[in-house]
C-alpha cells in the first residue's frame, strides 16, 4: 500500500522521527565528546601532578593562597560536567595546589584542636613568604650537607668500608638510599600532616633537608670516574643499581610509613583519646603571624649560627686541605644550591611553550641535575689540571655543598615512583634515562675528553 506523502498526520510523524534521530544522534555525540573531552583533562591533570609530586617551588606559596577558590572551582567545572578546552586547563590546575588524593597513598586527616575556628588567621605578606622559605631552605639544607657528610664518612673506607669511590657501591650511595626512604614518610605519607603544622616547614625538610642529603651530581661524577679509567661496565651498572635501589628505598619508605601510621591510628582508637592529641597538635601549628614571625626569627638566628661557625672555622683550616675544610665551605654554599634547586622547580608541570606539551617531565628537576652534573665535571677538570691543596679544598667544597644541594635524588626518584604508579608507567623510566643520559654525555665532554686529551693524573 502506497503512503499518503500529502497526509499532514504523517507529516508530523516524519518530522518528529526525524527531529528525535537528529536530537538523539546529537546528544549521542555530545555524550562521547564529553566523555573524551573527560578523559583527556583527567589525563592532563594526572600528567601535571606526578610532574609535581616531588616539589613545585615558589608556586606552592602562591597555590596555598588561591587553594579554596581553585579547588572549589575545579570541583564545581567536574561535577557539573563541563567542557574545558585542553589548552585552558592550566589555568585551573597551575593555579591549584597538588592534589594530595592523587599523589599520596594514603588520605590526609583534617585534625583541628578546639578553638581552631577562634585562631587569628593572619598569615604573612608574600614577601615575609618568601623570607621564611628562604630561611628554612637554608637551615635544614646545611644540615643535610652535615648529614650526607657524616653518612659518606660512616660507610666510606675509613669506617666501615662498605662504600669505594673505585665501585659501583660510590660514596653517597647510602645517603641517597637514606633521603628516599625519609621521602616516602615526609614527602608522601606524612607530608599532609608536617604541612598541617607548617607549610614552610615541609618545604625545609622535602626539599631543604632530604634534597640535600641526597646528590645527583655526586652520583654522576663517581660513574664518570669509573668510565674515565677505562670500567664502562661498572659506571653503567653504578647507574641501574644506584636507580634500583633508591627507588626501593623509597617504597619501602612508603610502605613502612603506612603501617606505622596504621599503628597510630589503632592505638588512638583503643585508647580513645583523641582530645588531647588535637589539642597538642593544635598547640604546635603555626596558623598566626605571631607564631610565623616567631619562626623565623629563631630560624634566623640558627643559620647565622651556622654561617658564622663555618667561616670562622673554613678561616682556620682552608690552608690544611682537610676534609672539615672541605665540609664549612661546603656549608656556605649549600643555601645558594637550594635555592636555586627551589626557584627551578617552579617549572614542573608547566611543560613547554604555550600549549604546555611534555606536561608530564618535570623539566625543574631535570635543569637542577643536569646543571648540576655538568658543573661538577668541569670543576673536576679544573681540579686535576690545578692540582694543589687550595684549589682542591675549594673545588671539594662547592662540589659537597653547592653542587650537592642544587642537585637531588630524593625529588627526582619521588617524581620516577609516582610516574611509575600512574596509568603511563613508561614515563618513569623515559625520564631517568634521559635524566641520566645526559647527565654522562654532557660530563664524558666536560670531564672525560679532557682528561684523556690532556693526559691529566
Amino acid at each position: 500500500m502506497d503512503h499518503d506523502t500529502n497526509n499532514p498526520e504523517t507529516t508530523r510523524t516524519g518530522a518528529f522521527s526525524r527531529t528525535s534521530s537528529l536530537g538523539s544522534s546529537a546528544r549521542k555525540r555530545s555524550i562521547s565528546m564529553s566523555s573524551a573531552m573527560s578523559l583527556h583533562i583527567d589525563d592532563d591533570i594526572q600528567s601535571e601532578t606526578v610532574s609535581e609530586a616531588g616539589d613545585i617551588g615558589d608556586r606552592a606559596l602562591h597555590s596555598k593562597r588561591h587553594s579554596s577558590s581553585s579547588r572549589l572551582s575545579l570541583d564545581h567545572v567536574m561535577e557539573g560536567g563541563a567542557a574545558i578546552h585542553p589548552a585552558d586547563l592550566h589555568k585551573v590546575s597551575v593555579a591549584s595546589p597538588v592534589r594530595e588524593d592523587l599523589i599520596f597513598p594514603l588520605p590526609i586527616d583534617q585534625l583541628k584542636g578546639p578553638g581552631d575556628e577562634k585562631q587569628d588567621k593572619r598569615g604573612l605578606p608574600m614577601s615575609l613568604e618568601y623570607i621564611s622559605c628562604l630561611i628554612h631552605l637554608a637551615v635544614f639544607g646545611i644540615l643535610g650537607v652535615f648529614t650526607r657528610y657524616l653518612l659518606e664518612k660512616l660507610f666510606g673506607p675509613s669506617v666501615s668500608g662498605v662504600t669505594s669511590n673505585q665501585s659501583i657501591v660510590y660514596p653517597n650511595l647510602p645517603s641517597n638510599m637514606v633521603g628516599s626512604f625519609l621521602m616516602g614518610w615526609w614527602g608522601v605519607v606524612f607530608k599532609g600532616d608536617i604541612s598541617q603544622l607548617s607549610d614552610f616547614l615541609a618545604i625545609g625538610l622535602t626539599t631543604g633537608y632530604l634534597g640535600s642529603v641526597t646528590t645527583f651530581s655526586g652520583w654522576n661524577q663517581k660513574m664518570l670516574d669509573l668510565s674515565v679509567n677505562g670500567h664502562w661496565v661498572q659506571a653503567i651498572l653504578g647507574f641501574l643499581v644506584g636507580l634500583f635501589l633508591a627507588a626501593y628505598s623509597i617504597i619501602f619508605g612508603i610502605e613502612t610509613a603506612k603501617g606505622f601510621r596504621w599503628i597510630l591510628k589503632r592505638l588512638n582508637t583503643s585508647t580513645k583519646k583523641e582530645e588531647p592529641s588535637s589539642s597538642t597538635y593544635c598547640n604546635w601549628r603555626l596558623n598566626s603571624f605571631r607564631r610565623h614571625l616567631a619562626a623565623i626569627m629563631v630560624l634566623l638566628l640558627v643559620v647565622g649560627v651556622l654561617l658564622s661557625v663555618s667561616g670562622s672555622q673554613l678561616k682556620k683550616e682552608f690552608g690544611s686541605g682537610s676534609s672539615g675544610a672541605q665540609l664549612w665551605l661546603a656549608c656556605l654554599v649549600a643555601p645558594l644550591g637550594v635555592w636555586i634547586r627551589w626557584f627551578l622547580a617552579r617549572f614542573n608541570g608547566r611543560g613547554l611553550g604555550k600549549s604546555g606539551i611534555l606536561r608530564w617531565f618535570p623539566i625543574g628537576t631535570l635543569m637542577a641535575n643536569v646543571s648540576a652534573a655538568g658543573i661538577m665535571a668541569g670543576l673536576s677538570t679544573v681540579e686535576k689540571a690545578v692540582n694543589n691543596t687550595n684549589s682542591d679544598t675549594a673545588a671539594v667544597g662547592i662540589q659537597l655543598g653547592f653542587l650537592g644541594c642544587l642537585s637531588t635524588v630524593s625529588t627526582f626518584i619521588a617524581e620516577f615512583n609516582a610516574m611509575r604508579e600512574s596509568k603511563h608507567p613508561w614515563r618513569a623510566y623515559v625520564y631517568a634515562l634521559t635524566t641520566m643520559g645526559v647527565s654522562f654525555i654532557l660530563g664524558i665532554l666536560i670531564y672525560n675528553i679532557p682528561v684523556w686529551t690532556q693526559g691529566f693524573a
